[in-house]
């Protein structure tokens, strides 16, 4: 029981990354549609983009594993329940 809800957690950690990594490159196709002159530093600050989502994801997943193993949390309801 209580390893579903850290797979609960990181099935919303992977959500939250991919719906970041869509807006990220859909800018991206959108910007080099406007500007095919700026294709190559568009694609730099994109793959920056992307890291820093991801990066964000980590943490966050990290977070909820750290507050449910350490402080002995538990989910329920959509919260945590102390």
């Amino acid at each position: 029981m209580d390893g579903t809800k850290l797979i609960e957690a990181g099935c919303a950690t992977i959500a939250l990354a991919g719906a970041g990594a869509g807006i990220v490159f859909s800018s991206l196709i959108n910007s080099v549609a406007r500007n095919t002159s700026l294709t190559k530093q568009l694609f730099g600050y994109a793959i920056l983009g992307f890291a820093l989502t991801e990066a964000i994801a980590l943490f966050a997943h990290y977070f909820a594993q750290d507050a449910y193993a350490r402080r002995g949390w538990r989910v329920g309801a959509g919260t945590f329940l102390p």
